[in-house]
């Protein structure tokens, strides 16, 4: 007798969990094109982040603070460990490097118009140093990459503080790219390169391979500034506690940690979705570092990758950091990914553009085109003057305002007067995994995963 075989109608459409849609399309593109996906901004997975930490507001066995008539302090000092000129900031939030290049001339000037208001700090990015970014901002750190593009000593003079960058969140153990279609004559002639051609850049510097050769460089450029300024040194978090060790013992002044959320301008899909480790567990593991060489409080730790709301400030605060940096956030204020800000049928024309890009307000992540709908991330003459310096400082300064407002609010609801002063004790988790990877209780226990009970 002939059987047929049973067809389930709920299995005849399942997705498979290993090899669901996202997976089959990455399968047939690889298949079709031999080439790997190059993308700008971060991670798109879920990853354990701030989200998973909660606050110990104050009550009956902690006082808060009235909000209109108690003062909560955000002064920040960075860079007291060796340089004659410690930078002083009003505010614990700075704004991550991204250069010149990989946003317009217009958005770096707006970026330092707005940090300036603020009273805090921008920092070059790779390829060097703008006039309008030097003068619009009171407090510039110029970083030094593998690529070295456009770095040069006069403009090292004219920082306030000089960033070695060994790595960055999105990508650590890679380099930068600038795809050719960003490298206008401008961009090529501050980076000696040809025009219209792809830029790789080198993903290690290239006169020192481990810390001893580093703490020579950071000896240099001390000698080149006269000790004036802070050096830092920024690395993508991975092998984070013996990394955040190793930049201490090269000399830095302070130490940027950043982590897998973090953004970029163009890397490779596979980097910013598989190497590195989330903000939350390298902050911890660099706090951890700076305590076990006794060096908390000398040298100063900023975390980066992912900061988005005046409540990730506070936790990554509450931590250990000194302060935060902050790159995706502060595009997205500027209008990237949005439909805002526009006026006179630009509006239109940018929601064109993105359907050219095969995509929407809130999803893009087409920043290595160079045909951001809003003119952030281009070198194109026209679309760039979508966004004009005045109008994206006002968005970006209301930001970072409320981004302050909620920082403060959180620390007074804790009973503190100074922001400095939240701490570990003022957390918990809400997961097991967080619980661990944060060092704190899991909420309603006292008990910390890895620690015992």
């Amino acid at each position: 007798m002939e059987t047929k075989p049973l067809h389930f109608k709920h299995l005849s459409r399942e997705e498979s969990y290993g090899y669901d849609r996202k997976t089959l399309d990455y399968i047939r593109n690889a298949a079709a094109h031999g080439l790997y996906e190059i993308r700008g901004m971060g991670a798109k997975r879920k990853l354990p982040n701030f989200d998973d930490l909660v606050f110990l507001g104050a009550s009956m066995s902690r006082y808060p603070l009235e909000g209109y008539r108690e003062k909560c302090l955000t002064k920040t000092v960075l860079g007291t460990r060796f340089a004659k000129k410690p930078i002083e900031l009003d505010i614990p939030i700075t704004i991550a490097g991204m250069s010149f290049g990989a946003l317009s001339a217009n958005v770096k000037e707006a970026l330092g118009l707005a940090a300036s208001e603020m009273g805090t700090s921008t920092t070059t990015g790779d390829g060097g140093m703008t006039q309008e970014e030097r003068r619009s901002s009171k407090t510039l750190i110029y970083q030094c990459l593998p690529s070295r593009y456009g770095f040069n000593p006069d403009d090292v003079r004219k920082a306030d503080a000089i960033e070695v960058v060994i790595g960055q969140g999105a990508k650590p153990g890679g380099g930068g790219m600038l795809l050719g279609q960003k490298v206008n004559p401008r961009v090529a002639k501050m980076r000696t390169l040809p025009e219209g051609v792809d830029q790789r850049s080198a993903c290690r510097h290239p006169d020192w391979t481990g810390p001893d050769d580093l703490a020579i460089k950071i000896q240099e450029l001390r000698e080149i500034t006269d000790w004036e300024k802070p050096i830092y040194v920024k690395v993508g978090a991975t092998r984070t506690f013996n990394d955040v060790k190793l930049a201490v013992h090269s000399g830095a002044d302070v130490v940027v940690v950043d982590g897998m959320q973090g953004g970029t301008a163009a890397t490779q899909t596979c980097f910013i979705e598989h190497v590195g480790i989330p903000t939350l567990a390298a902050v911890r593991q660099a706090v951890d570092a700076l305590e076990d060489l006794d060096m908390k409080g000398k040298v100063q730790l900023i975390v980066s990758g992912g900061i988005r709301t005046g409540a990730d400030v506070a936790k990554a605060l509450a931590m250990g950091a000194d302060a935060v940096a902050i790159g995706q956030g502060v595009l997205v204020a500027l209008g990237c990914n949005g439909e805002t800000y526009f006026q006179h049928g630009a509006h239109q024309d940018a929601i064109a553009d993105y359907n050219v890009l095969g995509t929407a307000p809130g999803f893009c992540h087409h920043c290595h085109t160079g045909k951001c709908p809003v003119g952030i991330t281009t070198q194109d003459a026209i679309l760039e003057q979508r966004l004009t310096p005045a109008v994206g400082a006002k968005h970006l300064k209301n930001y970072l305002k409320t981004l302050n407002m909620e920082l403060t609010t959180i620390a007074r609801a804790c009973g503190k007067q100074n922001v400095h002063h939240l701490e570990p004790e003022d957390l918990v988790a809400l997961t097991i995994e967080a619980a661990a990877m944060a060092g704190v209780p899991l909420a309603g226990t006292n008990w910390i995963p890895g620690r015992g009970f």
